[in-house]
């Protein structure tokens, strides 16, 4: 499914190594988002802890303490013409306790954070009320070609 496309990604673990996702889970992943919407791309994920993420959440939307992930888009004149997408941050820490307290695969949960980074990444947005009904849409529907279930359905 994803063979068409051309990333280059720039993994960066700037958090403890244990029991991560494989960069080939993370190409997936991207890919997998990027899927009928771009050719190639170039995307740098970097992998951090908690500190790091509220440093940047802090300074980039002034929101306090870590959050699940941080999309940086390339911010590049469009005349350049160039596949770089741009930056993803993604707290290890965050998101293997949000797995938890959502009773989720954690595996299945990374999945969700790199296609919904990479979809911000593209311009997509949860903002307003229509945007993120589309946004989740599409999330819901590129997580069901992995064979991963709604990650928006309710605990019971």
């Amino acid at each position: 499914m994803n063979t068409a496309i051309a990333l280059e990604l720039d993994l960066q673990i700037a958090c403890n190594a244990t029991n991560l996702p494989t960069e080939q889970d993370f190409r997936l992943w991207a890919t997998t988002a990027l899927q009928g919407l771009r050719d190639e791309a170039e995307l740098s994920i970097r992998l951090i802890d908690e500190s790091e993420s509220a440093e940047l959440n802090m300074q980039y939307r002034q929101k306090a303490g870590p959050t699940n992930v941080l999309s940086f888009p390339a911010d590049l004149p469009p005349e350049l013409e160039l596949p770089l997408l741009g930056d993803l941050a993604i707290c290890k820490q965050v998101v293997e306790r949000e797995a938890a307290d959502q009773h989720k695969a954690c595996l299945d949960h990374w999945a969700h954070m790199v296609i919904h980074g990479t979809l911000h990444l593209l311009g997509y947005d949860h903002i307003e009320d229509d945007e993120a009904e589309d946004m989740e849409a599409l999330e819901i529907a590129l997580l069901k070609t992995l064979n991963i279930s709604n990650p928006y359905t309710p605990i019971l």
